[in-house]
């Protein structure tokens, strides 16, 4: 017999936590964060605490009760008894974002991961180039440990880096966890490596979708997906609903048309922001700084996870076709407007070699910091019109020193759904009138998710005898399904 059980994704969005339970195994579709739930208690600057192990996070409702899932060393620091041998055979993430994969940091590190290579290299760039205290995804640090010193006198606190059991699933191919043969299926997403996953075994075939679009950049993904569920003929489907109150789309090809018809004639700097992660995106506004006689630029970040697609042969645009921002770090020894006093005497950050100019950034930093493609502020405000730069919420300080004119900025990400955006829009609203910015916001974000008759047909298509609406706070659209001879059971969240 097979049970199911919903820890997350059960009238909210995001948050998936999907245990699979069979007769001898079990695992999980998903680990993720829920950001509404997480937003009612947590900020930027209010966080659970990493000394109370999991215990936050329980208190808060944020993680289940479950034993043998969580990590030896958060577990014992807090006095609680850690199994010798996990109580789950594994986790399967759909897909990179946090609201799927961020809890993924407190499981152990025996538990294996299974997830598509460019989710893996997403979740390398987050954890290389993050600054959290809870990115541990691929590999796992074990604190709260003490160690003899080398001079036998005392000890000294350390912290062990172990590998995660971290498995690689290829499309279609099939892999087993105990009774359970799964095949992972490629889906279109706002991020590269999304996947949805058919999982048969001798009492239940079961169809997760993971989250999903029809009308990205591969929107036959998502229909070979659905071809190759409707074959396996699931009894269970669970079911992404996150717009299933929407009927409309916005695409990728519209984006780019919009932002040519807007910047074409423009002569100051456009400043656009669109989610680090989402690669097709980022194609897209490459393709308007093409059409418009521009170069993209972006940021670190974005130009560490795009070597890393690069370097595995992904067809993206490569390192040397864009531009690199290089931001004041630390001193801010950039431009020729910036001194350090070097024995009494006063010189110019130009003067000082690169070297040093170096020094404020991360290892990682340093190595795109030395290319020819790199550019600070002075060259933005020099030569505005030649740029399209990349700036989300936590640049918006870059401007000061931009200080642009006769500029736009679109806002190619997602509107604004909780109150914590609400007050974070607010704030880019004030920074835009600061520097006279005008906001283009209108039409110019193609939603990660399919709407709501694409979501309905899909099931339809597949057919299963039972569905689970998760991902949604609109469960209701999906009782229409009923009509068609489709059982929909409403998910109620397990403790």
């Amino acid at each position: 017999m097979t049970n199911i059980d919903f820890f997350g994704g059960v009238d909210e969005i995001g948050g998936n936590k999907i245990r699979v339970e069979g007769n001898n195994q079990s695992f999980f579709f998903d680990f993720g964060m829920a950001f509404s739930r997480a937003n009612d208690y947590l900020s930027e600057f209010l966080q659970p605490r990493k000394a109370n192990g999991i215990l936050d996070f329980v208190e808060l409702g944020l993680l289940p009760c479950i034993k043998g899932i969580y990590r030896e060393d958060y577990l014992r620091h807090v006095g609680l008894s850690h199994p010798q041998e996990p109580s789950v055979d594994g986790v399967i993430i759909s897909h990179s974002h946090v609201d799927h994969v961020a809890y993924v940091h407190h499981l152990r590190e025996d538990i294996p991961i299974y997830l598509s290579n460019e989710s893996y290299l997403i979740l390398k760039a987050l954890e290389d180039t993050g600054a959290s205290s809870f990115s541990e995804y691929l590999h796992l640090k074990k604190t709260f440990h003490y160690s003899r010193k080398k001079n036998g006198e005392g000890y000294k606190r350390t912290s062990t880096k172990v590998e995660r059991d971290i498995r690689i699933v290829k499309p279609y191919q099939k892999f087993e966890i105990g009774e359970f043969q799964i095949r992972a299926a490629p889906v279109d997403h706002s991020l590269p490596g999304a996947s949805a996953f058919i999982s048969e075994s001798d009492d239940e075939t079961i169809v997760y979708t993971g989250d999903l679009r029809f009308h990205g950049r591969n929107p036959e993904l998502t229909h070979k997906f659905v071809k190759k569920a409707r074959k396996a003929n699931p009894t269970i489907m669970i079911s992404e609903g996150t717009r299933i109150d929407s009927t409309t789309n916005v695409s990728e090809e519209d984006i780019e048309k919009r932002a040519v018809n807007e910047i074409t004639n423009r002569r100051g700097l456009v400043v656009v922001n669109y989610p680090i992660r989402d690669l097709d995106r980022l194609v897209t506004f490459y393709k308007v700084a093409q059409d418009t006689d521009r170069k993209l630029v972006i940021s670190l970040k974005q130009a560490y996870i795009l070597s890393l697609f690069q370097e595995n042969n992904y067809d993206y645009p490569k390192l040397s076709d864009v531009m690199i921002y290089k931001p004041r770090k630390g001193w801010g020894l950039v431009g020729d407007e910036s001194f350090a006093c070097v024995e009494n005497e006063w010189l110019c950050a130009d003067n000082m070699g690169s070297a040093e100019s170096l020094r404020d950034y991360k290892k990682w930093e340093r190595e795109f910091l030395v290319e020819d493609n790199v550019l600070t502020y002075k060259d933005l405000q020099d030569r505005p019109v030649d740029y399209i730069f990349r700036c989300d919420f936590f640049e918006l300080k870059e401007l000061i020193d931009i200080k642009p004119e006769n500029g736009i900025y679109i806002q190619s990400s997602t509107e604004p759904f909780d109150d914590q955006m609400e007050i974070n829009q607010a704030k880019v609203q004030k920074w835009l009138e600061l520097f006279k910015l005008p906001l283009l916001n209108e039409g110019f974000h193609a939603s990660g998710h399919a709407n709501g008759q694409e979501i309905l047909n899909m099931i339809r298509d597949i057919n299963p005898e039972k569905v689970y609406p998760v991902h949604t706070i609109h469960k209701n659209k999906f009782q229409k399904l009923s009509e068609d001879g489709i059982q929909v059971i409403y998910p109620t969240k397990s403790s």
